[in-house]
């Protein structure tokens, strides 16, 4: 559907930076990638911060900050209790004097050298980046629990807007690809003309909150996302949204050298006038299927190459990577 399918970097180029950094930011566009994807999450006084998480022990020094030791609290989100910090507890002006860690810092020894040197970003900050890099530069933008934030006064369609037309873009800008692994939103922003195209997550066996909120108030099963893309669940999005971004291991059955299974749900979502993107590409054999993997070392670089060749393979209209450098060299 698309002449090139997209390379996203995941979280800026995650793989050479602290994800969601600014360095990590300028190196995905320095290697080529199409896009760069920021996950939004929100600040106490509504400010639309950039983390993989609400909770942010992980990937910041928060918690070695004595000032904010008081911040330590037990919540549930998504029906997943957690103990940590979270960003809707701090006003943007505290989140602003943190400081970034690596999140896999086992994984990524190079990336933890990097701990306590950048800062977290704002939303708006990143609309900056992004014009800088030049007129057809795209953001991918995760919505991060959107009902859970609705709970709490949040409303993300009422904070891009705000943000957008501060940083001078249109709500409906081509640049913005809006996606979320709730479809309730998707859906909303879509009507609301918030974003240019607008991607339903979906990951095997997972069920969605507003699904698993719905399906509770309803009294009825609910729905995983593998069950979705089963049967006629593929039709349901058409007209509703414009792709899907799916786990890579949605789409081969067992082995990622059987790809026709994965084929024939991309060739159906064509048909429906639906892109289809997959996530995550990423080169250590921690992360490859065990076909590819060289050596039982999880940090080593197994057959990546062959590994993301396959996947290209199947037709997709883009994929996320980890290192961008790494899917912009192999991409077809």
């Amino acid at each position: 559907m698309t002449a090139r399918p997209l390379v996203i970097a995941h979280r800026g180029a995650s793989g050479y930076h602290p994800e969601h950094t600014r360095p990590a930011y300028l190196t995905a566009i320095s290697q080529g990638a199409n896009a760069i994807e920021p996950d939004l999450v929100f600040s106490k006084d509504g400010v639309l911060v950039i983390r993989h998480e609400n909770e942010i022990s992980g990937t910041t020094d928060v918690a070695s900050r004595p000032e904010f030791s008081d911040r330590l609290t037990t919540k549930v989100v998504d029906g997943e209790e957690l103990t940590g910090w979270f960003t809707e507890d701090f006003t943007w002006a505290e989140l602003s004097t943190l400081l970034c860690k690596e999140r896999l810092p086992e994984l990524r020894p190079g990336n933890a050298k990097q701990d306590g040197q950048y800062p977290i970003l704002r939303f708006i900050d990143l609309l900056e980046i992004a014009d800088q890099a030049g007129p057809d530069f795209t953001l991918v933008v995760e919505i991060k629990h959107p009902t859970y934030f609705a709970g709490l006064g949040l409303s993300f369609e009422a904070a891009l807007t705000q943000d957008l037309f501060l940083a001078g873009w249109r709500t409906d800008d081509f640049r913005l690809i809006m996606e979320s692994f709730e479809k309730s939103i998707i859906v909303r922003l879509r009507e609301l003309q918030i974003g240019a195209q607008h991607f339903y997550i979906m990951d095997r066996e997972h069920v969605a909150f507003d699904e698993l909120v719905w399906a509770v108030s309803e009294g009825v099963p609910p729905i995983s996302n593998a069950d979705e893309l089963s049967g006629p669940g593929l039709e349901a999005f058409s007209g509703r949204l414009d792709g899907l971004a799916l786990a890579s291991s949605l789409l081969f059955d067992g082995s990622a050298l059987e790809l026709s299974h994965g084929r024939a749900i991309v060739e159906q979502a064509h048909q429906l006038g639906l892109k289809i993107f997959i996530w995550t590409l990423r080169p250590e054999n921690e992360f490859l299927p065990e076909t590819f993997r060289t050596s039982a070392d999880p940090l080593e670089h197994g057959q990546w190459q062959k590994f993301y060749e396959k996947l290209w393979e199947l037709g997709i209209d883009g994929a996320f990577a980890d290192h961008p450098d790494l899917a912009v060299r192999t991409r077809p």
